[in-house]
């Protein structure tokens, strides 16, 4: 038989002790070294970690999960780079399915992606259950000429899109630690890159609460001072923007940000918080004009539901309010079956 393609099994933990275990158990005889970076524990998670690898390292927490990784990744010393969560789960038929990618001849392949799954649990910053992610990676690359003239090197990495599902098991919501990483970096003078924006965005709208719209409120204001800034980069700044003067009751502000979405081309968030600004004053007709332009007339940039079932419900309790049975049932029909379709899903899924 064919040897094994080796491979390091990487990680960062911090307090992880009731769900270590449980990842380091499906990934048995899978990994030939198990590397474990520690950046703080102050529970039992060495003790447990101790128990499948001495290769356990200190690492100072500095709020930047890249740097972390790439200490992991330092470790390592076989052939490829398994990079692990502690709250992922392999079940038998995916070990099975690793196991067997670990006997191919992946001589050529620099990076295999795992489908990455329920990730709508805990409020994450998700609009799909399923993704492709980036797990496997060769420790050493190889560059390669091609072409038989003009001869020029292999840039692209050999990506392999593998079947492998990586069950996400979080037992609790991340958001929190991620706000403070993101007003960390801001208050350092950092510029967040595109990618970073729109995910603090999501963010927001998915597991904010109106202290961490208020908090994110001096950020985003010299954001969108900024010129150099895109036109999707504006709506999602406009759109935190918009949700944190409303939830602060700055109506002169709330407006002042929705004139220039408006005139534009706004999203559903946008027109959803203009549907909220009129739901609590209770102006329901035009309340149920932005829900239904959130609902079938824009799409959302950040929350998919945002233009699924959270306007349809509105929807629905407008026509209540205002004595319209017929459209009032119509809408409830609408929200209890609204499910987001195949082009709404692609629509939402970012590199990482």
């Amino acid at each position: 038989m064919k040897k094994l393609n080796t491979i390091s099994i990487c990680m960062i933990v911090k307090n992880e002790e009731r769900v270590l275990a449980r990842c380091l158990d499906s990934l048995k005889g899978i990994g030939d070294e198990i590397i474990i970076v520690d950046t703080g524990s102050t529970d039992r998670t060495r003790e447990i970690a101790a128990r499948y690898t001495d290769q356990i390292y200190d690492y100072v927490w500095r709020d930047d999960f890249a740097d972390a990784r790439n200490f992991a990744f330092s470790k390592a010393k076989m052939e490829f780079i398994y990079s692990a969560d502690a709250d992922e789960v392999l079940d038998e038929e995916n070990r099975k399915r690793f196991l067997d990618l670990k006997r191919l001849r992946m001589e050529e392949i620099e990076i295999v992606q795992m489908k990455y799954t329920n990730q709508l649990s805990m409020g994450t910053t998700y609009n799909f259950d399923q993704e492709y992610r980036p797990k496997l990676f060769r420790r050493l690359r190889t560059f390669l000429w091609t072409e038989p003239v003009h001869e020029m090197v292999r840039l692209d990495p050999v990506v392999y899109d593998s079947e492998i599902e990586i069950c996400h098991m979080p037992e609790q919501n991340h958001a929190g630690r991620d706000f403070h990483i993101y007003d960390r970096v801001l208050k350092r003078g950092e510029r967040l890159s595109e990618r970073l924006l729109h995910m603090y965005a999501k963010e927001l709208f998915f597991s904010g609460k109106k202290e961490d719209f208020v908090q994110a409120i001096p950020a985003f204001e010299r954001m969108k001072r900024d010129e150099t800034r895109s036109a999707d980069e504006m709506n999602y700044i406009i759109a935190v923007l918009s949700k944190a003067y409303r939830l602060l009751g700055k109506i002169h502000e709330f407006f002042r940000g929705m004139v220039h979405a408006v005139a534009s081309d706004p999203c559903s968030e946008i027109c959803y918080e203009l549907g909220e600004y009129f739901f609590e004053k209770k102006e329901y007709e035009e309340a149920v004009i932005w829900f239904y332009n959130a609902a079938f007339t824009t799409g959302a940039f950040l929350n998919i539901h945002y233009q699924g079932d959270y306007p349809r419900k509105r929807l629905m309790e407008c026509y209540g309010a205002l004595g319209r049975t017929e459209e009032e049932l119509h809408y409830r029909t609408l929200w209890q079956e609204w499910k987001p379709d195949e082009q709404q899903l692609a629509n939402h899924k970012v590199e990482r």
